[in-house]
C-alpha cells in the first residue's frame, strides 16, 4: 500500500477518533456504529479513487458520492430507486430529518435517546469532517490544519455542557490527532529516503530525531497540560478541588442528563411547548383529589435577560427531607398529607426529579439522588430520571386570602429578603410597581396588586410566537411593553415585579396536573410544561401564584388566594377556605373557554401552524439550493459573454481615415495616430475572440502559427470551404497579421461581422455536445481559471517557502546542533 493510501486511512481512523466527544451527547453506542460505517466507507472510496488514479477532484467527488449513497441507506425514505439511488423525496426525507433534529435539540436534553434527526446529523457531520481531513492531509498535505475540523466536533459537548466537558472524549480526540501528525512525518520522511546518524549509523523510518523526539514529548505535555490543570486549579467551578470542597457539585457533565442537576430551565421548556408533537413524560398518581403542580426546577439567579438555574447543593435523600411543618417561621395553614407515585418514561432525561412541593418522604430512588433544601428539588450528579419508577409522601396547606395577609414583611437582614430581593436597575419597572403597590400594606396585597396586573383587561395576550428583547432592552421590559408571550415571561415578569416591591420570588418549572388520565394517574405531557411564580411569605414559606391566563394553559389550576384574574376580580375575606392550590375557583382547562386548544404546550393550533411552516421552510430550502446550484453552474457562460461583449465592444468598425497621399521624397511611410493604434487593438481583440473560440469548439490552437496559417487550419478542420464563414476567417487572419506585422493595420473592417459568421459556420459542423459545452462551460474560460489557480498557487507556496526560509533561522535544531557534547 502506498503512502497516500496509508495516510487516508490514518486521517478515516483520527477522524473516528475526534468524534470520541459525541459519546457524552448520545445515551447508546448506535451513534458510533453508523459513524464506523460512514466513514469507512468513505475512506474505503478514497482508496479506491487513488488506487484508480483519479484526478484530485474526482476523489474528492468520490468520497462525496459515497457519503449521499451511505445515508440513503441508513436513513431511507423507502422511495429510492434500486433502495439506494437517492430520488427527490429522499432529499425532502433528509430535509424532514434536519427540521426533526432542529425539534429534539429543543425538546432533549444530554445524553440524548436515539433519534433519527440527532443520528442523521452525527453521521453527515463526522462523514464531512472525515472527507475535510483526508483532503487537507493527503492532497493538501496540510495535517495540522486538519486539527480544526476535528476540533468543531468537540466544539459540540462545550455548546451544550454547562460547566465542564468530560475529559476521556477529548484525550481520545488529542491521541486521534497526534496520531495523525506522526504518521504524516513519518510518510514525508519514507519518501524522503534513507536516513542516517552523524556517524554513519542506518536510522531507522520509525526511529525519531532528537528534534521530533522532543516536538512529540512537548505536544503529549500540551494535551496533558489542557487535560489536567482545568481540574486542579482552584477557582474554577470545574475543578478538582471545588468538587471535593462542595457537596451537590461534580463533573460528569450538566444538561439534563448526569452531570450537577443544573439545566437550562428555559431552554427546556421553550423546547417541550414548541415540539409538534405529543410526547408523554410522565404518569402520577396522587390521592389527593385536586392536586396544584407537580415541579421539578427552579430558576432564581436573575439579570437583565431573565432567571436563571443555579446549581442545585444538598444532602443525599437517604439523609430525609425536612417538612415545612418543622420549620418555625413556616406555621400558617392547615397541612394534609398525600401520597404519589410516578413513573418516569424513556422520553424524559433530566437529572432533576419531578415531585410536589413540599415533599417530606421519598422512595425507589438511590443513593446518587440529593435534595435541595433551598429549591426543594431532587437531583442527580450521576444519573438522570429516564425511565425510573418512584413514589413520595407530600403536605399541602389551606390558606385563605386573609390568613396570608398576617404575613409580615421580611426584615432587611433576613437570608431571603439578600437572596431573592435583587434585581437589575430598571427605571421603568421600578415606576410600574410603585405605581401598582401605592396605598398596599401588607406583603400578600402587594403581590395581588401585582398579580392582577397581568390580566386581558389590560391588554396582555398569550402567544408562544412573541419576539424577544432587542439591544439593551431588558426581557422583563419588553414583555410589558409588548404585552405578549407564554407562560415562562408571564410567571418570570411576575417574579421580577415582585423582588422591586422587596419581596422575595423565584420561578418554577414543572407540568400542570394534566387533562388526560390513564385510569386514575394523570399523563403529563409536553403540552403540560409549564413555568409559574412562587413567593415567599413570612409564617407560610414558598406561596405558587400563576399569572398566565388560565384558559390558554391545559390543565391549569389555581387557588383561592390567587385565583384567575380574568374571571373574579378579587379574593374576599367571606372566601371559603379551599384545600389545596387548584380548588373549585381554579379555570380548569377543560372548562374555561378556548379548552382543547393546548395553547401553552403547542396545542393543535401552533402545531398545524408550526407544520405547514416546516413544509413552507423545507420548499423554500430546496428551491434556493436549485437555484443557487444553477447560478453557479452559470458562471462560467455568464463570463464568458461579458468577455465577448467587451471585445466587440472594442471592434466596432471605425471610420476610415482620409488618405494622406504619398509620402515626400526622402521620407519613410510610417504614420503613427490615434486611428491607427484603436485599429491595432481592434484587430487584436478580434483575433482572441477567435482564439477563445476554436478552444471552445475543440479547435486547436498553435501559438507558433501564423495568423493566416491559423485561418487556413480553421477553415479545413472545421469544414468552412465555401462559405462566407471561410472569407471571414480569412478576414480576421489578414487583420491580425497586418495589426502584428505591417507599417498600417487594416482600418474599416467589419471583424465584428467576421467573428459572428466564423462561430456560427463552427457551430453548424460541431457536435451538439461540443456546443452545449461551449455555451455553459466554454473551455476557454476553464483555461484561463485553472492557470490563474495554478499561478496563484504557485505564488503562495514561494511565500511559504520564502516565510520557512525565514523561520528555519529561528529553528532549535540550530541550538541542539551548537550545544556542548
Amino acid at each position: 500500500m502506498t503512502g497516500r493510501r496509508r495516510l487516508g486511512l490514518v486521517a478515516a481512523a483520527a477522524s473516528l477518533l475526534a468524534a470520541a466527544p459525541l459519546s457524552a451527547i448520545f445515551e447508546t453506542w448506535t451513534w458510533l456504529l453508523q459513524c464506523i460505517l460512514t466513514v469507512g466507507l468513505v475512506a474505503g472510496a478514497a482508496v479506491l479513487t487513488r488506487t484508480l488514479r483519479f484526478p484530485t477532484w474526482a476523489q474528492a467527488a468520490g468520497m462525496v458520492l459515497v457519503l449521499l449513497l451511505t445515508l440513503t441507506w441508513i436513513f431511507p425514505s423507502h422511495e429510492e430507486l434500486l433502495g439506494l439511488i437517492p430520488t427527490p423525496a429522499t432529499f425532502n426525507h433528509f430535509a424532514e430529518l434536519f427540521s426533526e433534529a432542529g425539534n429534539d435539540t429543543r425538546a432533549y436534553g444530554v445524553p440524548v435517546p436515539n433519534r433519527d434527526g440527532l443520528l442523521f446529523i452525527a453521521a453527515l457531520g463526522i462523514g464531512a469532517v472525515a472527507i475535510v481531513v483526508d483532503m487537507l492531509t493527503v492532497v493538501a498535505r496540510r495535517p495540522a490544519l486538519a486539527g480544526l475540523p476535528m476540533l468543531a466536533i468537540y466544539s459540540v459537548p462545550v455548546a451544550v455542557y454547562i460547566d465542564s466537558v468530560p475529559v476521556i472524549p477529548f484525550i481520545v480526540a488529542s491521541i486521534g490527532y497526534l496520531w495523525l501528525l506522526v504518521a504524516d512525518n513519518v510518510d514525508r520522511v519514507r519518501r524522503f529516503g534513507r536516513r542516517f546518524t552523524g556517524d554513519g549509523r542506518d536510522v531507522d523510518v520509525w526511529e525519531p530525531s532528537p528534534l521530533a523526539a522532543a516536538g512529540r514529548r512537548l505536544a503529549v505535555i500540551g494535551v496533558a497540560a489542557a487535560v489536567v490543570l482545568p481540574l486542579i486549579v482552584p477557582g474554577l467551578n470545574t475543578g478538582l478541588l471545588n468538587q471535593l470542597t462542595q457537596v451537590g457539585t461534580g463533573g460528569g457533565g450538566t444538561g439534563t442528563g448526569p452531570g450537577n442537576g443544573r439545566i437550562d430551565l428555559s431552554a427546556t421548556l421553550s423546547g417541550f411547548l414548541n415540539t409538534t408533537e405529543t410526547i408523554p413524560y410522565v404518569k402520577v398518581t396522587t390521592d389527593e383529589t385536586d392536586p396544584f403542580y407537580l415541579r421539578f426546577g427552579v430558576a432564581d439567579a436573575l439579570n437583565k435577560d431573565g432567571f436563571k438555574a443555579r446549581t442545585p447543593t444538598g444532602r443525599p435523600i437517604s439523609n430525609g427531607l425536612t417538612s415545612p411543618q418543622d420549620n418555625p417561621k413556616t406555621d400558617g395553614g392547615d397541612y394534609q398529607r398525600y401520597h404519589a407515585d410516578v413513573e418516569v418514561t424513556n422520553d424524559f432525561t433530566q437529572s432533576l426529579a419531578p415531585i410536589y412541593s413540599s415533599t417530606v418522604s421519598m422512595d425507589g430512588l438511590d443513593g446518587s439522588w440529593a435534595y435541595d433544601q433551598s429549591s426543594q428539588v431532587i437531583f442527580s450528579n450521576r444519573t438522570n430520571v429516564r425511565g425510573k419508577k418512584y413514589s413520595f409522601d407530600y403536605v399541602r396547606a389551606k390558606y385563605t386570602p386573609d390568613e396570608l395577609r398576617q404575613a409580615e414583611p421580611l426584615p432587611s437582614d433576613d437570608p431571603n429578603i439578600v437572596q431573592f430581593t435583587t434585581v437589575p436597575a430598571d427605571p421603568t419597572v421600578e415606576a410600574l410597581v410603585q405605581k401598582l403597590v401605592k396605598n398596599k400594606d401588607t406583603p400578600y396585597d402587594k403581590v395581588m396588586a401585582l398579580y392582577k396586573y397581568f390580566s386581558k383587561e389590560n391588554g396582555f395576550t398569550y402567544s408562544l410566537t412573541a419576539a424577544g428583547p432587542n439591544g439593551d432592552v431588558s426581557a422583563i421590559d419588553n414583555f410589558l411593553k409588548s404585552k405578549s408571550g407564554y407562560c415562562q415571561q408571564y410567571a418570570a415578569s411576575l417574579a421580577w415585579m415582585v423582588r422591586e416591591a422587596g419581596i422575595p420570588a423565584r420561578v418554577a418549572f414543572g407540568f400542570t396536573k394534566g387533562d388526560t388520565r390513564d385510569g386514575k394517574a394523570y399523563v403529563l405531557t409536553n403540552r403540560n410544561a409549564h413555568a409559574w411564580t412562587e413567593v415567599y411569605l413570612d409564617g407560610f414559606g414558598w406561596i405558587p401564584f400563576d399569572a398566565t391566563p388560565a384558559a390558554s394553559v391545559a390543565g391549569s389550576s389555581r387557588s383561592a388566594w390567587a385565583p384567575d384574574t380574568d374571571q373574579v376580580e378579587t379574593p374576599s375575606a367571606s372566601s371559603s377556605a379551599t384545600a389545596a392550590p387548584g380548588a373549585a375557583s381554579s379555570a380548569n382547562a377543560s372548562t374555561a373557554p378556548g379548552a382543547g386548544k393546548d395553547v401553552d404546550a403547542g396545542g393543535s393550533v401552533t402545531g398545524d401552524a408550526a407544520t405547514g411552516s416546516g413544509f413552507s421552510t423545507t420548499a423554500v430550502l430546496i428551491t434556493a439550493l436549485i437555484a443557487l446550484l444553477i447560478a453557479l453552474l452559470l458562471v462560467p457562460a455568464l463570463r464568458r459573454i461579458l468577455v465577448r461583449k467587451r471585445r466587440h465592444e472594442a471592434t466596432v468598425p471605425a471610420v476610415a481615415a482620409a488618405s494622406a497621399g504619398p509620402a515626400p521624397p526622402g521620407t519613410f511611410d510610417v504614420v503613427v495616430t490615434t486611428e491607427a493604434v484603436q485599429a491595432r487593438e481592434d484587430a487584436h481583440a478580434a483575433w482572441d475572440e477567435l482564439v477563445d473560440t476554436m478552444l471552445d469548439y475543440r479547435v486547436q490552437v498553435d501559438p507558433t502559427e501564423t495568423p493566416r496559417h491559423t485561418a487556413q487550419r480553421l477553415i479545413h478542420e472545421a469544414d468552412l470551404r465555401n462559405s462566407d464563414a471561410a472569407e471571414a476567417a480569412v478576414l480576421l487572419g489578414t487583420a491580425e497579421e497586418r495589426a502584428r506585422y505591417a507599417r498600417q493595420p487594416m482600418r474599416g473592417a467589419a471583424l465584428t461581422t467576421a467573428l459572428a459568421q466564423v462561430r456560427k459556420g463552427i457551430a453548424a459542423t460541431s457536435t451538439r455536445r461540443t456546443r452545449i459545452t461551449a455555451v455553459l462551460l466554454p473551455p476557454s474560460v476553464m483555461l484561463r481559471w485553472r492557470l490563474a489557480i495554478g499561478e496563484a498557487s504557485t505564488t503562495g507556496m514561494t511565500g511559504i517557502s520564502r516565510l520557512r526560509d525565514v523561520l528555519i533561522r529561528f529553528s532549535p535544531r540550530r541550538l541542539l546542533a551548537n550545544r556542548a557534547r
